[in-house]
């Protein structure tokens, strides 16, 4: 019998317009990235000015390198090998078209609403609610394109590769939409429907996964397409690509909370997050050996070519931060690793090693085959893997030891039983050199950005006048989902079968069944751990001293997330020794049950603010706010002063609160009154500083309404008396 072949070909263009996307929104996050890491170094480098404060502008750095750098890499490289590994061309032109230009524009409204203070201050999730409806549906979009060109492949089996795409696709749709959810108070401002600890819950569910299922299956899929192609070597194990491919879905889903040790997330969860965790270094480690081990016999070619230098690199430092990932996630490191810069240089080691060089890796291969020219300088490539190499290494060590200096110092006591450094500064002031060196090992990463520009640029000139579109030819599937063949058991039963991986290879030909599967390993694991958060009561008790916000204090607490403050702050005062001597009484469950969005921080550049409320007079808060180092003169905070120039806007406080308490906020009479209720308390407070010598006419300015927040923060618990934690009927009222 003869299969008569179609002839069809492959859209190039759309892959070249990603690629292109990809390099200059690297290039315009790690500029940003630049710009904060001098700001940290020298606070002066703020100018002033809003809009380049550091806690507006690192929002758009995280975001800029995650989903704008790294998302354009994912769907420049998805869209070249989908549609070689399925034989066919993409589902839809158009849904191709309005994926790339709906992608980039919601990279643009980022862009532009986070350095005006527009954000949900969730990390990687910061941007507002229409934004996060566009991404939903440019990502339901891509999904529709991505599965519709499955289902009219040419390739009865689905390859390793397009296995990783299937679960990233789908799984971030589940992060996204969920950790999301939230009630709009005007356009560009919303509150998230969960509270405190389960908001907290449900924030490092998705982005623990959404470095799992944007930045680690995606590129895993790509390791799994562009290494053996580039080394011109099949994958090392398909045996071992399964078992890598299943383990990392099934427990990487599960480790979220182990970013909340110690805090007021219950035990058990925190501890099942660690649990799954160090599980999941055996398989992630698996995926770098077999993507090591693909390249055997190869290794004079790894000398000669920059591409599997950029290969191999990237997945060392794949292996590298999956070691170091599960190793932090045990509390005794964790204890002294988190809130500091270990953390940063362990996503660094990531985003820099295993995202950005596999991506110039791809890139370099796919150059001369998109622009249909020799690349322009094989010797540049290589310039460029060096600097971007010795800028990983002095980045991270500057960072890592950065890190050490912080944790060490912050839990140091001297010989008579006291914190040897209880002056947050202290520790500041010796950090100075090593953010210096981060600075400058950002700049030699950032120098190889513009070496691969440039000579991408080049390469790109010298194409042809017209792009040649060769036709492929291949004969269609008779059915896309086929009976399996009638054919006996292989000898010794269901374990030989298994070990042959038999039954995969059949779950290969049915893409349904497979992304089934897939949806339900990763539902079922998130739901053992969100019902349990979410139903069973006692793991949220609530504090009866515990009183919502009043109107005045909410629309400081507004303020305070416009400004990025949470990204310095924590307030949360874990049960450690070092902790409660130098902030007070640790943090309960309870305190935070009226917070949309919570605010424990992640990052502690300055000290914690959970116990804040009457430390000092309100005129400190103002004297700081307008210029920090007239308060701790070694401070590296930026000055805040617009806001003791910027009316408050009293008007919009009445719908704060009426949304706060739709979300079940008992807020009584504010509900009624909220405005003149802000007012009133606004103008006390006034007057309280002008008594103690401030400045005059602030009553209706944002500073009063930071100031009354801040104020606020820890008063409740102070006031509580022993035996007022109560168990409540839920865990948001």
């Amino acid at each position: 019998m003869t299969v008569q072949g179609e002839s069809f070909s492959y859209d190039d263009a759309i892959v070249r317009k990603f690629m292109v996307a990809t390099f200059i929104w690297g290039l315009v996050g790690m500029l940003v990235g630049l710009l904060i890491a001098l700001e940290l170094a020298n606070p002066a480098v703020n100018l002033g000015l809003p809009w380049l404060s550091f806690g507006r502008l690192r929002p758009l750095h995280t975001n800029a390198v995650i989903f704008a750098f790294a998302g354009n890499a994912f769907f420049t490289g998805a869209y070249y090998s989908s549609q070689r590994l399925l034989k066919t061309r993409m589902f839809s032109d158009a849904l191709s078209r309005f994926h790339f230009w709906g992608w980039q524009i919601i990279i643009v409204c980022a862009a532009l609403t986070l350095p005006l203070g527009y954000t949900q201050a969730k990390e990687y999730a910061e941007l507002e609610w229409p934004i996060d409806i566009m991404i939903a549906v440019v990502w339901v979009v891509f999904a529709i394109n991505f599965f519709g060109t499955i289902a009219k492949r040419r390739e009865r089996h689905l390859y390793v590769a397009i296995w990783f795409y299937i679960a990233s696709i789908v799984t971030v749709a589940i992060l996204h939409i969920f950790n999301n959810l939230s009630i709009p108070v005007g356009p560009l401002k919303s509150y998230s429907i969960y509270a405190g600890a389960q908001d907290a819950f449900m924030q490092w569910w998705y982005g623990h996964n959404a470095v799992a299922f944007f930045l680690t299956t995606p590129f895993l899929g790509l390791m799994y397409y562009f290494l053996p192609k580039a080394a011109d070597r099949p994958v090392f194990s398909y045996r071992l690509s399964i078992l890598h491919f299943w383990t990392v879905v099934f427990l990487y889903i599960w480790a979220g909370p182990h970013h909340l040790h110690y805090t007021a997330l219950p035990e058990w969860a925190s501890t099942l997050g660690m649990l799954f965790s160090v599980m999941l270094w055996m398989p992630s480690w698996g995926g770098m050996i077999n993507g090591l081990l693909t390249l055997r016999g190869a290794w004079k070619k790894v000398v000669e070519d920059p591409v599997l230098k950029f290969f191999v690199v990237a997945v060392t430092a794949y292996g590298m931060a999956t070691f170091e990932g599960p190793m932090l996630s045990v509390k005794s490191v964790n204890a002294l690793a988190h809130y500091t810069d270990w953390i940063i240089a362990h996503v660094h080691t990531g985003a820099l090693g295993w995202n950005g060089l596999l991506t110039f890796g791809m890139m370099y291969w796919l150059m001369p085959r998109l622009f249909q020219t020799k690349l322009h300088s094989q010797k540049m490539a290589e310039v460029h893997f060096w600097f971007a190499t010795f800028g990983i290494i002095l980045y991270a060590t500057a960072i890592y030891s950065a890190g050490l200096t912080q944790g060490l110092m912050w839990r140091a006591f001297d010989e008579t039983g006291r914190l040897q450094f209880p002056d947050f500064v202290e520790t500041v002031v010796k950090l100075l050199p090593m953010y210096w060196a981060r600075a400058a090992g950002g700049t030699l990463y950032l120098v190889g950005m513009v070496l691969f520009g440039y000579n991408m640029l080049m390469t790109w000139r010298k194409r042809p006048a017209k792009y040649e579109v060769p036709v492929q030819t291949a004969p269609a599937l008779i059915s896309p989902y086929p009976p399996p063949p009638a054919t006996a058991p292989a000898p010794g039963g269901v374990l030989t079968r298994f070990s042959r991986a038999a039954y995969h290879r059949t779950w290969e030909r049915l893409p349904l069944t497979f992304t089934v599967l897939v949806v339900v390993a990763v539902v079922v694991a998130s739901l053992f751990e969100i019902i349990p958060t979410f139903l069973i009561k006692s793991n949220i008790p609530t504090i009866a001293s515990v009183k919502p916000y009043t109107p005045l204090e909410l629309a400081g607490r507004d303020l305070y997330i416009r400004e990025g403050c949470f990204n310095c702050h924590s307030q949360m005062i874990r049960p450690l020794r070092h902790e409660t001597e130098r902030y007070g009484e640790y943090s309960k469950p309870g305190e935070s049950v009226y917070d949309h969005p919570f605010l424990w921080g992640s990052r502690r550049i300055g000290p914690d603010l959970a116990r804040e409320g009457g430390k000092y007079p309100d005129l400190w808060h103002v004297r700081h706010m307008d210029d920090p180092r007239s308060i701790t003169p070694k401070s590296i905070m930026p000055s805040y002063a617009w806001l003791a120039k910027n009316p408050l806007d009293f008007g919009g406080i009445q719908k704060r609160v009426d949304v706060m308490a739709m979300l079940g906020v008992p807020y009584g009479d504010a509900v009624n009154r909220a405005e003149a209720m802000a007012h009133n308390q606004a103008q006390a407070l006034a007057k309280s500083i002008e008594s103690q010598g401030g400045p005059k006419g602030l009553g209706d300015r944002e500073i009063i309404a930071m100031v009354a927040y801040l104020q606020r923060l820890g008063v409740d618990i102070k006031k509580a008396a022993p035996g007022t934690v109560a168990r409540a009927t839920a865990g948001v009222p």
